[in-house]
């Protein structure tokens, strides 16, 4: 029997590749199978990564905030390593600003990289998935989209447009075959989350008690969760936020 979850031989594009979810999505596509063209700003992030990854793994340098290079980028992949089946959006900016400090300038730009760039990406490859009846395409969203939290106004209005995105992509979309989900991940460990929840024991605190399971996730559960809606298994879901938190966008 064919294994559901399989990736062989398909090709993912994973914008923000080169650290934290990002690399833990190419790590899991190239598990299940499947080679990853990761990009990002740097090429040094890029390259270590690539080193890791082994010879599944290809990377090309590029800012998803120059919109007018999307094309270029799509193509470039297409034309070196083959056809994208899987785009994985992940690239993304965050300012940390109480909104009456937020400039007009400052949250354009988290706009543009969430949703003008993510948008940008995923016409650009749905353009030539559509023709080919298969394809899958994931933004990474926020429990910034769905909870009100402080400082993040920019990150919240971004997340929120993404979410909109998706269910209005996977209505025009997926009827030509091409898939259309994001992933929301909860708190997932990291150096910097880490190091943000030591310095501050209360808030610490806080945030465990909302999540069910009592710990943060690892890159490797947001990973295995981009495998499955990147896979046959889910060839019937479309349009969906899967929620990857443990349980705390429940809690009250």
């Amino acid at each position: 029997m064919t294994n559901p979850f399989s990736l062989s031989g398909k090709l993912a594009l994973i914008t923000g590749g080169g650290t934290g979810l990002g690399l833990g999505m190419a790590r899991a596509i190239i598990q299940a199978g499947g080679k990853v063209v990761i990009t990002g700003r740097r090429a040094d992030k890029l390259k270590a990564a690539c080193e890791e990854l082994g010879s599944s793994s290809s990377y090309i340098q590029h800012d998803i905030n120059e919109l007018d290079s999307l094309p270029g980028l799509v193509d470039e992949v297409e034309s070196r390593f083959g056809p994208i089946e899987i785009l994985i959006n992940n690239a993304g900016n965050h300012l940390k600003n109480n909104a009456l400090e937020t400039s007009d300038d400052g949250f354009a730009e988290v706009l543009q990289t969430h949703v003008q760039g993510g948008f940008g990406l995923a016409r650009e490859c749905a353009k030539r998935m559509i023709p080919r009846k298969s394809g899958s395409i994931l933004f990474i969203s926020s429990m910034s989209a769905i909870m009100g939290i402080p400082n993040v106004v920019a990150y919240s209005a971004a997340k929120t447009a993404v979410a909109g995105m998706v269910r209005a992509l996977a209505s025009e979309w997926s009827p030509h075959g091409v898939r259309v989900n994001s992933i929301t991940p909860g708190w997932i460990k990291s150096d910097m989350t880490e190091k943000a929840l030591d310095s501050d024991p209360p808030r610490k605190q806080k945030i465990m008690s909302r999540i069910f399971m009592g710990h943060m996730g690892s890159s490797e559960d947001i990973g295995w969760a981009a495998v499955y809606l990147s896979s046959p298994a889910s060839r019937y879901v479309t349009g969906l936020d899967l929620r990857i938190d443990g349980g705390a966008g429940y809690a009250f």
